[in-house]
């Protein structure tokens, strides 16, 4: 055997053995598109669930602000009333006693520092029952 032969068995034993890399390479590199564009498909349902999930807190948060503005008067009416209890302790019961020895509400709003409507609220509820 001559150096051209062995040279020349050598190039093809080397064609060969890239073209089997290559083949290898090939399938695998489908393989791996496959598998990226499943991730793609992944990726996509997650964003439109992300914009569904932004949608919802927008439209939560705007009905947070809507509550919060209904209601924003509320904390400052327990307040008023918890510091009118703690000015004047016992005011209420008192004013429940007077009710019900048939003090009407005028009176026991001017007493006792109730609004109009506590006092016909405390009246009603506890007053001399008045028949028609």
């Amino acid at each position: 055997m001559n150096g051209a032969v062995v040279f020349s068995v050598v190039a093809t034993g080397t064609g060969i053995a890239a073209m089997v890399a290559a083949a290898v390479a090939l399938r695998a590199l489908g393989s791996w598109r496959g598998r990226v564009e499943s991730l793609e498909a992944g990726l996509a349902g997650l964003r439109r669930e992300l914009e569904m999930l932004a949608s919802i807190s927008a439209r939560t948060g705007r009905h947070v602000q809507r509550v919060e503005q209904e209601f924003s008067g509320v904390a400052e009416r327990i307040d008023l009333v918890e510091s009118r209890g703690a000015a004047m302790p016992g005011s209420l019961d008192e004013a429940i006693s007077w009710a019900r020895r048939g003090v009407d509400a005028d009176k026991l709003a001017q007493q006792f520092g109730l609004t109009s409507a506590e006092a016909e609220l405390v009246s009603r509820l506890h007053g001399v029952k008045r028949s028609a």
